[in-house]
């Protein structure tokens, strides 16, 4: 008995100690609930607050006219504090707010979205993202004043998380100069990362607490340091031009299936960069903007025939050399040490002027006057190059661009074919922008300046930073220099390999190139085709340059493929800016105390003033009506079409001649000034309405 007594006692005191743990439990757990509950939350809360960045809203990026190229635009993610509005308000609006979030997104009955609010509230959650989709600005005023959102933030619970968003209004135009970001918001190519640190502006801080199911809800305490938004930047970049040299650059691209195409049109006097595209080819025959070819270090390149314009000048300021002495070119192939040259033309070109050489883009030509007069001192001609800064880069303004190489005799690849390969465009690189930069000092009489992509950081409509056109070289050759090379690129385009594209109301200068690809460390048959000048010749305004990587089919050469893009840029830009249409043919193509004021009139009355001043003067028209180009030291009569029913061209006529032409079309002249025509009001190859006035400016 004794036993079974001993173990009824054990028994009882385990029982009595769990009823007493038990209890203590109980206790506890009603003590923590009740009596030091609140401190209990606050600490909770205090250790889910954490410090975060408030992000900046990143800058506009500007065309040149103001129009938005880049923006960020604001949406928002909505939530709630449900355990927020009191039992009443929320009573009286959570049906009609759950039909209205149902009707708007339209994921989840009226039910389903009651049933999510009332479970966070039930359960005492202090954060509820209601959907995740984005809304716009709009949308988020309409909400703002459904049931209980009206009530705001304090009283409604709702929370509005602005996300910002890159948006491009002009869509893929432009795309790969803009830039664009990533998810923090930092740029990664293009304006956006060159200048990330103007347009991204300084975050702020403010205080966050974390809730159940990972969300984080603002804790606005007066502590917060509200950001700094970033600058704006205001571009060069025109949009009517980017799109015509866009959509001219791809319509040839689709054309000729070619891997890549870069265009790029510059102002001349501001180097201001008016339009710039860079299409590459996909696997899906589709070209869209994927790298800055004419900038950066892959579009770095040998530029074939359109480098002969910087062997031409070194040539001249080297030597007092006439565009008229010859040269004999021979049968189109030329022995250079291991190595043969050939042109273009099979069976050669024979015996060719100095100008001929460069308009017909003869290699041999180019490489025996370059080895002739520099075969003893290569170094000189590279001192030529050097002084034309063609063997620094342009310090743009744009990240990335690549390194031009320009060959030295104390190069360990100097050979002896080094010096005439160089002359016409081989065994050097230079990206497009670079080479642009040498014809486009031409065009600028001889001054060349830096392109410039943004003119200035702006706040609101105050400019804080403004960029001015820089000055690289004040000369790169002499007046008489730059006048022959300006001849010969005009040359190029009215007898030359680019005559293809000599057909305009303004005039165009410029240069082919067409240049082998090397792979695998040799020369095969895909070409680098280019085309570099400007217009109007007459005073230039834009120079250009548009290069097609690798064409298929027969038309390979930089004259079928390249100038047809410039000169329908030219065209379409010509047609938009109705104040060049008055620019007259400059006098500079005549050379003081040789020739005559001689510009367009009659062909048998200029003939015969020609023949009576011992004038060398040549026809290839029996046109009655003629306008005149300087070849060398002789005139050449070019027909002036004079149709009925079209305005015709009477810029350089006499004042008899002019009226004569345009009264017997069935225009009212009105003229103001003395001398020869200047220019007229009405665009020449336009209609003509019998009675319209046109007036004349002379001088």
């Amino acid at each position: 008995m004794s036993i079974k007594r001993d173990i009824v006692l054990r028994v009882r005191i385990a029982f009595i100690l769990t009823f007493l743990v038990a209890g203590a439990v109980v206790f506890r757990i009603v003590k923590i609930q009740y009596v030091e509950g609140e401190e209990w939350r606050s600490l909770g809360e205090t250790l889910g607050i954490q410090a975060m960045n408030v992000k900046a809203t990143r800058g506009n990026i500007y065309a040149d006219d103001g129009s938005l190229l880049a923006t960020s635009l604001p949406f928002y993610r909505l939530s709630i504090d449900p355990y927020l509005p009191s039992n009443g308000l929320y009573k009286n609006n959570i049906d009609s707010l759950c039909y209205l979030l149902s009707r708007y997104y339209g994921d989840l009955t009226p039910t389903q979205y009651k049933r999510k609010i009332d479970d966070a509230r039930n359960n005492g959650r202090r954060y509820l993202t209601i959907n995740r989709q984005e809304v716009g600005y709009q949308d988020k005023k309409h909400m703002e004043n459904w049931p209980l959102f009206r009530e705001g933030r304090l009283k409604g619970g709702v929370i509005f998380e602005k996300v910002e968003k890159r948006f491009l209004p002009f869509s893929h135009l432009g795309i790969r100069t803009i830039g664009s970001v990533n998810s923090d918001d930092r740029g990664i190519v293009g304006l956006e990362y060159s200048f990330n640190k103007q347009l991204a502006g300084i975050n702020g801080k403010g205080l966050y607490q974390k809730m159940a199911g990972g969300g984080w809800k603002p804790i606005y305490d007066g502590t917060e340091r509200r950001p700094v938004d970033g600058f704006d930047i205001q571009t060069t970049i025109n949009v009517d031009l980017q799109d015509v040299t866009e959509s001219a650059l791809l319509k040839e691209l689709q054309k000729h299936k070619a891997d890549y195409g870069v265009a790029i049109v510059m102002e001349v006097n501001t180097g201001e960069i008016k339009a710039i595209s860079n299409l590459s080819r996909n696997s899906d025959g589709d070209y869209y903007e994927r790298y800055n070819y004419a900038v950066g270090s892959q579009g770095s390149r040998e530029p074939g025939s359109t480098f002969k314009l910087a062997s031409m000048i070194a040539l001249l300021e080297e030597v007092d050399i006439k565009l008229s002495d010859s040269i004999d070119t021979g049968d189109g192939s030329l022995e250079f040490f291991d190595k043969t040259m050939r042109d273009h033309k099979p069976g050669g070109f024979g015996k060719l002027t100095v100008q001929e050489v460069f308009e017909k883009s003869s290699n041999i030509g180019v490489a025996k006057l370059i080895s002739h007069y520099f075969g003893n001192e290569p170094g000189k001609f590279i001192n030529y190059l050097k002084r034309m800064n063609l063997h620094q880069p342009l310090d743009f303004q744009m990240v990335g661009e690549g390194k031009p190489y320009i060959k030295d005799p104390s190069d360990s690849t100097w050979s002896g074919v080094s010096l005439p390969w160089m002359s016409h465009g081989y065994e050097l690189k230079m990206t497009p922008l670079q080479m642009l930069t040498l014809y486009n000092a031409v065009a600028n009489d001889g001054k060349m300046v830096k392109p410039m992509i943004v003119k200035g950081v702006m706040k609101a409509d105050r400019m804080v930073e403004e960029f001015d056109t820089e000055i690289i070289n004040n000369r790169i050759a002499s007046k008489e220099t730059l006048r022959k090379v300006k001849l010969m690129m005009e040359g190029v385009v009215e007898r030359g390999t680019a005559n293809n594209i000599n057909y305009s109301h303004y005039k165009i200068a410029g240069k082919t190139g067409t240049a082998k690809k090397v792979k695998n460390g040799r020369y095969v048959k895909e070409y680098y085709t280019s085309f570099a000048g400007y217009f109007p010749a007459e005073a230039p305004r834009y120079s250009c340059i548009v290069v097609i990587d690798n064409p298929k089919g027969y038309q390979i050469y930089g004259s079928d493929v390249s100038a047809p893009v410039f000169k329908e840029i030219a065209d379409k830009i010509y047609s938009l800016e109705l104040d060049m249409h008055e620019i007259g043919t400059q006098e500079r193509t005549y050379v003081t105390g040789v020739f005559p004021y001689i510009k367009a009139g009659k062909r048998d009355e200029l003939t015969m003033i020609c023949n009576e001043l011992g004038i060398s003067n040549h026809a290839n028209t029996e046109a009655e009506w003629v306008k005149t180009a300087v070849i060398n030291d002789a005139v050449y009569w070019e027909e002036n079409k004079v149709k009925y029913e079209v305005v015709p061209d009477v810029r350089g006529m006499t004042l008899r001649d002019a009226i004569y032409v345009l009264e017997n079309l069935g225009l009212e002249v009105k003229v103001n000034g003395r001398g020869r025509v200047a220019t007229q009001s009405m665009t020449p190859g336009g209609k003509v309405t019998k009675g319209s006035t046109i007036k004349l400016q002379m001088s």
